[in-house]
């Protein structure tokens, strides 16, 4: 079978490119662990809560904890400055942070820094909880988001859903001392709050200029734990040390992202869909396995919705379908509005933001389509085309009766200058053209052609 052009000059160096970048994002970060200093100063841990909060960073702030516990630091310190994330992911390192044998600080930084969404519930949950100036919080109201658009909840399911997180948050604003009222706001009016505002409101601690400048004012105080107990805080000198996410943290933290999740799906769909479609090639089935591996990976950890999954499948029949009949289009389009509102609806989280960009989307989903229905009118016009070697080429083929050929009776004809023995339900006379209808061994079957030949060739 001949084999498209596009296949080798195309597709094998995207899909090869595509695995080298995939290869690179797993190369190991230069960024080490926190590095621990030997000397009897107290110790800080300090964590950093950067961007979306979402399943690998559950895992990051666990470990955290568990290091400072085993080396018994005197405070774990989060720095923080993020939008939101998700619900799941938010209530996990809450209940991490309460289950801590070493004290725990938010410390919403640098200046334009916000603990919004996610980061209130986080920040209130601390035990000590602070800001610095020119930064805010708040604004924790659940939304639902598809597509990157927010979208109206019907009244009941808006109650339940703002109830619920109201609940969550009093259970340890009230035991912290904080102002669960002014709390609340924020869920039921989306109300954020400046530093000042949080601080006069007593729902954080402390305003600090710095990390040293947080530390100064928390040496010698004493704070009250989850449990009850008190500590006094003692971090005069204290060693700061910086526990960082590792290779592997990082590498995960970027497929578990919703646009990430998306591309690699597609890529793992579109290099087996290659690889079933154009046998033999290997990259694109390479890359695209491993893609889907990866995506399946990261969908372990998200909260997905397999409705979105469906209508991407649905996307691809749409493809195929388009190819093989005519549609005049329709089917297209409509496997283009399919994998669009999958990608909306791939990521199911009622709570937060966290879902597939639609710019992200559209810009995956027209070159899709575009390769899926051009591949699979290579496979379908393949199918038409004439083997170029072996004895298949022969049918169809018009060659020249050597001798009379008797009805049923075999002969000898000749066809691209070789003689074969052929076999015709009718008779023919010597010098005529005949065609192959089959071929059975080294045996043609033949009939009369519509036009005989010109020059007839005498038997030798």
């Amino acid at each position: 079978m001949k084999q498209a052009p596009f296949t080798r000059r195309f597709v094998v160096p995207v899909f090869f490119l595509a695995g080298i970048l995939l290869a690179g994002a797993w190369l190991p970060s230069t960024t080490s662990r926190a590095d621990e200093r030997p000397g009897s100063s107290a110790a800080v841990e300090v964590l950093h809560i950067d961007g979306d909060v979402e399943p690998i960073l559950v895992t990051y702030i666990d470990e955290g904890l568990a290091d400072a516990a085993q080396r018994h630091a005197a405070l774990v310190l989060i720095t923080m400055d993020t939008p939101g994330g998700l619900s799941d992911s938010m209530k996990e390192i809450i209940q991490h942070m309460l289950a801590s044998p070493v004290p725990v600080a938010v410390y919403v930084t640098p200046t334009g820094a916000r603990g919004a969404s996610a980061g209130f519930y986080i920040l209130l949950a601390a035990d000590v909880a602070a800001m610095t100036p020119g930064t805010h919080t708040g604004a924790a109201s659940p939304i639902m988001v598809i597509g990157g658009f927010p979208t109206q909840l019907d009244e009941v399911f808006r109650k339940k859903i703002n109830n619920d997180a109201m609940a969550f948050l009093r259970s340890f604003t009230e035991r912290r001392g904080r102002n669960p009222q002014l709390a609340e706001t924020a869920i039921t009016d989306a109300k954020a709050f400046t530093e000042k505002e949080a601080l006069d409101g007593k729902m954080i601690d402390l305003i600090a200029n710095s990390i040293d400048d947080l530390l100064r004012q928390l040496d010698g105080r004493t704070i009250t734990r989850f449990d009850g107990s008190r500590v006094k805080l003692a971090l005069h000198d204290a060693v700061q040390t910086s526990f960082e996410l590792s290779s592997r943290q990082k590498f995960l933290a970027r497929i578990v992202e919703p646009d990430i999740l998306f591309v690699l799906l597609i890529i793992g769909v579109l290099g087996l869909y290659t690889e079933f479609t154009h046998p033999g090639v290997i990259a694109p089935g390479v890359i695209g396995g491993i893609s889907l591996v990866l995506a399946l990976y990261a969908m372990h950890f998200l909260p997905i919705n397999l409705a979105g999954v469906f209508l991407i499948l649905l996307a691809l029949t749409f493809f195929i379908l388009e190819a093989k009949y005519t549609s005049h289009g329709v089917l297209a389009a409509g496997g283009i509005v399919s994998m669009l509102l999958g990608a909306m609806f791939l990521i199911r989280s009622p709570l937060t933001g966290f879902g597939v960009s639609f710019f992200v989307a559209l810009s995956v989903t027209l070159p899709f389509a575009l390769i899926a229905v051009f591949l699979m009118r290579l496979v379908l016009r393949s199918r038409k085309w004439k083997a170029a070697t072996g004895k298949e080429e022969l049918l169809g083929e018009q060659g020249i009766a050597v001798a009379g050929l008797d009805a049923g009776e075999e002969g000898m004809i000749r066809i691209h200058g070789e003689l074969w023995r052929a076999i015709s339900a009718q008779p023919v006379a010597a010098g005529s053209a005949v065609r192959v209808l089959r071929i059975n061994g080294l045996q043609l079957f033949v009939e009369p052609a519509t036009v005989p030949s010109a020059t007839p060739i005498i038997a030798t």
